[in-house]
């Protein structure tokens, strides 16, 4: 291992690389890690310099506060490069932003820009040659918080620990994607934590999503706590409807994430005249547009994915087929935003930043 140092980061570069052991071309989405990491603790009420160090596991006191009140939030980014072998990301600010509004919703330290943001492309400047070229090719990213301070009193921890790890990706969906509107569970409620992008959030809609995954279907398409009459998110997508030519999609709330793709299509759709009316959207109206033939789409967008259409949807035991279409929004929306991430396009929006 060979050690230098930024003015802000300790860097302990791994001896070997493991990359020419990976299969680019077959990647399961989030099995694969790269050479080095990302982590730095918080202590004594400050935070501590931050180390990119080789990636391995570590030790953690059992009694650590993430094992028993779940003190834990993360983020999903991506990392592209384009044809001049240049890596870029995406809006990172905007993460930077959700991130710090998921750790104030659970009591935990915010991080400062020059450790989430220098630290990324610190760490992406180490790992560029695992970042490969070509569209449907990144660099996923994952940057999380823990709680390590110990014992079992029920209280936040006075101890965190900050991290990146990064994993090469490819499409994180493939096939066609058939979902369930809830009836009975929920992702999220009202005075919740639904808005940040806490660790708790995923755990608690594994199960419903597996008596889906038993019924056929891909994803649930999640409904209001209070009445379930309200369409909100899919599994771990936000999501649009189609009703002729205008789109629709939920708007955030305490339930509902402020998703970055979301909020870039929006902006994406409106600039290419696409009729766009953010406004909850009932499973009343989602089954007659189904039914007279106005329902044209709906469509999931999220980091991993990007954009994913949905080919049908079940309600009360009946199944509703999505028509496909040769001039679908979700594909026009899905090229416009990709072909900015790749720089294939300009980015006249100022959303990409170069890895320096």
């Amino acid at each position: 291992m060979t050690s230098n140092t930024t003015n802000e980061i300790d860097i302990v570069r791994a001896s070997t690389s493991k990359i020419d052991a990976v299969d680019f071309e077959n990647l399961t989405f989030g099995n694969i890690f790269t050479d080095h990491m990302l982590i730095c603790d918080y202590k004594n009420g400050a935070w501590e310099k931050p180390l990119i160090k080789p990636y391995e596991p570590f030790l953690i006191d059992p009694s650590a506060k993430v094992f028993h009140y779940g003190q834990a939030i993360f983020e999903g980014m991506k990392a592209y490069k384009d044809e001049n072998d240049a890596v870029w990301l995406f809006r990172p600010d905007e993460n930077h932003k959700r991130f710090n509004h998921s750790a104030k919703r659970l009591a935990m330290p915010e991080i400062p820009e020059e450790i989430f943001i220098n630290g990324l492309h610190e760490i992406l400047k180490i790992e560029k040659d695992w970042v490969k070229k070509g569209k449907g090719n990144s660099l996923y990213i994952r940057p999380f918080m823990i709680a390590i301070g110990t014992g079992v009193i029920a209280q936040p921890s006075t101890q965190y620990r900050f991290m990146i790890i990064l994993s090469p990706a490819r499409s994180y969906y493939s096939g066609e994607v058939k979902v369930i509107i809830a009836e009975h569970y929920s992702r999220a409620a009202n005075g919740g934590i639904g808005a940040a992008k806490a660790a708790g959030n995923y755990s608690a809609q594994f199960y419903p999503t597996k008596l889906a995954n038993e019924k056929g279907f891909q994803q649930i398409i999640w409904t209001d706590d209070a009445t379930h009459t309200k369409l909100e998110e899919a599994g771990t997508m936000n999501l649009f409807f189609r009703i002729k030519d205008t789109l629709y999609t939920a708007p955030t709330s305490e339930r509902i994430l402020d998703g970055v793709t979301r909020k870039s299509l929006i902006e994406i759709a409106k600039k290419e005249g696409i009729a766009v009316e953010v406004r909850s959207v009932l499973v009343s109206e989602l089954i007659e547009a189904s039914k007279d033939g106005s329902l044209m789409e709906i469509f999931g967008a999220g980091t991993a994915a990007v954009v994913n259409p949905v080919v049908g949807f079940s309600y009360q035991d009946t199944y509703y087929e999505i028509p496909k279409l040769e001039n679908s929004f979700a594909l026009l929306l899905k090229e416009k935003l990709t072909n900015i991430q790749y720089k294939i396009d300009d980015d006249t929006f100022g959303w990409t930043v170069k890895v320096k």
